[in-house]
């Protein structure tokens, strides 16, 4: 992993610049910075004014802290702050801090050459767009296009929109491998909650050559925050939702229906593929697995227990089964042994005070990649848990705009390089990796 490079292609345009460590190529596409912000009806005040006997700044280490006043290291100067002043353009420990968030983020974007444009191993990738009206539009990305030198995706939409709030989405394999899309929708006036399999032929070109269209089903199930879809045996053409202080297990075909009673908010899930456990991250920090075996009645359901000290947002089972890491939304990102339900080793860095914020794992190539609520994405070595690369957002941060992003080992389908993708805004960006 270290040894490799990190280049960054926009949709046909390339660069060939070269740095010693992790890289990208880009665009030349400039980013626009924030607009200085000049103090109005506040003077400066020089260095020698200040009392010597302060420790501490603002704005440097090196200068005096004055209280009710900011020192700006370019222009060597102390300034005013005005706590709710009505100028249009007041000089503010908001507006600061802003201002260095976005100096920071242009700075990264500078030394990583100004790049720009562009969890699944195959060559497609589902999404879901906001709509300014209210609701989701639903679209499939194919990636066949992502070939050196030329970059090109093609989207392929469909009518098929709703008006309510998308809690999860996941690919469900009903038919064949990624047949499906199945999607958790919040419930809205009269209409409850459902969990809803939307099939992807329904999008054009999207199936493979001589499918069929495939069936479109929805289940009532009010209120669910997660969903999961099992590839095990034991667990055939099922899928879970998670909802409020329960685990409702479904089988598609008959319509069967297991209930497991929680204490709290199911977050996070996922099935293992060998063992008929399924794992669950919860609102209160607890992840736990339930056997499948076991009916909803009774006892002895639980097989594993974990604890974080936040709200879990992430699960992810390693290929071996043998290990487990999670997220949570106090920006812990950790490894877990199941044998000896002990933390084996920690990842530092990740950004998350309250949102739901996924985690992809890749053991194939070694990494570990999170988006924080500040809008960076980091990568990590899976085996030492040493932070490898911080990409900042090609758009002016926002907690309404974290970028969205999806990492395959064979980007563009079989033959394929590894590379990340990331959606923001209305805008695909392109990392490759070699």
């Amino acid at each position: 992993m270290y040894k490799n490079n990190w280049q960054n292609r926009r949709r046909g345009r390339r660069s060939h610049q070269q740095n010693s460590r992790l890289r990208q190529h880009g665009s030349d596409e400039r980013c626009n910075s924030v607009a200085e912000q000049s103090p109005q009806d506040s003077g400066p005040i020089s260095d020698d004014e200040s009392p010597s006997t302060s420790s501490g700044s603002a704005g440097s280490s090196s200068v005096p802290d004055l209280p009710g006043f900011y020192f700006d290291p370019e222009k060597k100067r102390y300034f005013r702050l005005l706590p709710g002043h009505n100028n249009c353009n007041p000089l503010t420990k908001e507006s600061i801090r802003q201002k260095e968030m976005e100096s920071k983020r242009l700075q990264l974007l500078e030394e990583e050459d100004k790049q720009k444009k562009a969890d699944t191993n195959s060559d497609r990738l589902f999404t879901v767009n906001d709509v300014k009206v209210g609701g989701s539009k639903y679209g499939i990305i194919s990636l066949r296009g992502l070939k050196t030198p030329s970059l090109k995706v093609h989207m392929h939409e469909n009518l098929y929109f709703t008006n309510r709030k998308v809690n999860s989405v996941c690919w469900a394999s009903l038919n064949h491998l990624d047949s499906h899309i199945l999607l958790c929708l919040m419930g809205i006036a009269e209409t409850p909650g459902c969990a809803t399999l939307l099939p992807a032929s329904l999008f054009v070109s999207s199936h493979p050559a001589g499918d069929r269209p495939g069936m479109l089903c929805s289940f009532r199930i009010p209120g669910a925050w997660s969903c999961a879809w099992s590839l095990n045996i034991q667990a055939n053409n099922c899928f879970s939702t998670g909802l409020s202080r329960r685990v409702l297990v479904t089988n598609v075909v008959t319509g069967h229906r297991q209930s497991f009673g929680t204490s709290s908010d199911v977050l996070a899930q996922q099935f293992a593929l060998m063992a008929p456990l399924l794992f669950n991250g919860c609102r209160s920090g607890e992840i736990f697995a339930i056997d499948l075996r076991c009916r909803n009645q009774g006892k002895g359901w639980k097989a594993t227990r974990l604890f974080h000290d936040s709200a879990v947002t992430s699960v992810q089972i390693l290929q071996e089964e043998q290990n487990l890491m999670a997220s949570d939304m106090a920006g812990t990102i950790k490894l877990w042994d199941l044998r000896t339900t002990k933390c084996i080793r920690q990842y530092e860095g990740h950004v998350n005070e309250y949102a739901y914020l996924p985690l992809h794992v890749h053991e194939e190539e070694g990494i570990v990649v999170a988006v924080g609520q500040d809008c960076y994405t980091r990568i990590w070595s899976f085996h030492d848990a040493c932070l490898l690369r911080t990409i900042p957002s090609p758009h002016p941060t926002s907690k309404a705009d974290i970028p969205s992003v999806a990492f395959s080992s064979r980007l563009g389908g079989f033959r394929g390089a590894p590379g990340l993708l990331m959606a923001v805004q209305q805008d695909l960006y392109c990392f490759s990796y070699t």
